[in-house]
């Protein structure tokens, strides 16, 4: 995210100046931070359903507690989102400003840390999606997938940890070079993780040989990296760009996509748990439960692989 241009979104705070010019009122900003403010309020009920129905109704797995903490990230990221828009919307309106722009790039940076924490949540979901789509057959790869999940979420908190200092208490020039390394990292090594293991996922439920899967979960899980990739990839991209004082599209445009990503998740797992049921409407508990609950023969054959993996020869 870009924390040094002068601009009237709520995601691209002003740093150096104190923006006095705000009654130059644009009603096409407004309009798309009220947009914004209502996307995120559906999201926020949305993503808090998410968050509250695994722990209550649902049987954990691996996936599911994957899945509750994006919908966590997700959840907080749309809190500083619906804020920021609230806040711009009325400073626009009365021509005042009300926050300081240290308070700004506060909002800021934790909206960058939310997104990213929902970049590699997201990696290491269709990671363990793609591990997942066969019954193990040996205690390795069941190991590889925890493995691999939680170095994923351990870098991603060292990388978040080390931009927000160097952007906090050290000077502009370092600020922007963390940036660019974080960004680079992004699109080097998450993003192609998070397509390629998407890739074979789809084309695991393509050939449908294995029936016995929960293919609903692994399909909602396809879609899910299909709208980030679509909705919030380009926020990473844009951000990058402006790193080099480059700008093809208005800040707003794409941060109203990234919104729309946070809060589209689960309508996507709704969608897919009430798949095949028309003229019908399937609660939210019934259709959360239909893509998350991993079926009793799934889980007994996991089971029992991992036992003969532990039993003595």
């Amino acid at each position: 995210m870009e924390l040094n241009q002068t601009s009237p979104s709520p995601t691209s705070p002003v740093l150096e100046t104190d923006g006095d010019d705000l009654c130059g009122i644009e009603v096409t900003d407004v309009a798309v931070d009220a947009v914004m403010l209502l996307v995120s309020l559906c999201g926020l009920v949305g993503n808090g359903a998410i968050i509250r129905l695994p722990s209550s109704h649902i049987r954990r797995n691996a996936i599911t507690v994957y899945i509750s903490l994006l919908a966590f990230t997700n959840f907080s990221f749309l809190i500083i989102t619906a804020i920021s828009s609230l806040i711009y919307i009325v400073e626009n309106v009365s021509c005042s400003s009300l926050v300081f722009l240290s308070f700004k790039r506060s909002f800021l940076l934790l909206s960058l840390f939310s997104y990213n924490i929902g970049f590699y949540l997201l990696t290491a979901i269709s990671i363990e999606g793609c591990v997942s789509i066969r019954c193990p057959s040996t205690r390795r790869s069941l190991c590889l997938s925890a493995v691999v999940c939680a170095l994923l979420l351990a870098f991603s908190m060292a990388v978040i940890a080390t931009v927000t200092s160097l952007c906090l208490y050290h000077k502009h020039e370092h600020c922007r070079m963390a940036l660019i390394s974080m960004y680079a990292l992004n699109f080097l090594i998450f993003a192609p993780l998070m397509v390629i293991s998407t890739t074979i996922l789809f084309i695991k439920i393509q050939c449908g040989s294995q029936q016995r899967q929960p293919k609903r979960l692994y399909i909602a899980i396809f879609f899910t990296v299909l709208f980030f990739v679509l909705f919030a990839l380009p926020l990473s991209i844009w951000n990058f760009l402006q790193q080099f004082n480059y700008m093809a599209v208005p800040s707003q445009v794409v941060f109203l996509l990234a919104c729309i990503n946070s809060s589209i998740n689960p309508f996507i797992y709704f969608l897919v748990g009430s798949y095949r049921r028309r003229c019908s409407l399937v609660s939210l508990q019934v259709a959360f439960r239909r893509v998350f609950e991993v079926p009793e023969y799934y889980m007994a054959c996991n089971n029992n692989i991992m036992m003969d993996a532990l039993a003595p020869a």
